[in-house]
């Protein structure tokens, strides 16, 4: 199983950015996707989940500044992050949970918050 996130980059205070990430196709049903964070010298911490059924999760700090959104019949989840802050700075794991399998994480995306 392979993870392929992509949409991190360079933005300014207040901006807005976009993440996915596609689950390679596998016979495994999904039961949560989302992403986590890890500033340089912090540990990884969660952003935003979402399970198969769309319940969601986030961080108490992204809280009405992320949306966190998922396919499941495209095996693909999604972030988008507005008005962010110079702390968001991290790079941003896709993470999924298969039924039967277990927990799998992308590369990792790099998201810059800076002017």
């Amino acid at each position: 199983v392979q993870l392929q996130a992509s949409g991190g980059g360079l933005v300014q205070p207040g901006g807005s950015l976009g993440l996915s990430c596609a689950i390679s196709r596998n016979s495994r049903r999904i039961v949560v996707m989302g992403w986590y964070r890890q500033a340089p010298g912090q540990q990884r911490e969660m952003v935003a989940l979402i399970t198969s059924g769309g319940s969601t999760d986030y961080a108490d700090s992204v809280k009405g500044r992320f949306t966190i959104s998922g396919d499941n019949a495209k095996m693909t989840v999604y972030l988008r992050m507005n008005t962010l802050k110079p702390e968001d700075t991290a790079v941003y794991y896709c993470y999924t949970n298969l039924e039967g399998s277990g927990n799998y994480w992308g590369q990792g995306t790099l998201v810059t918050v800076s002017s």
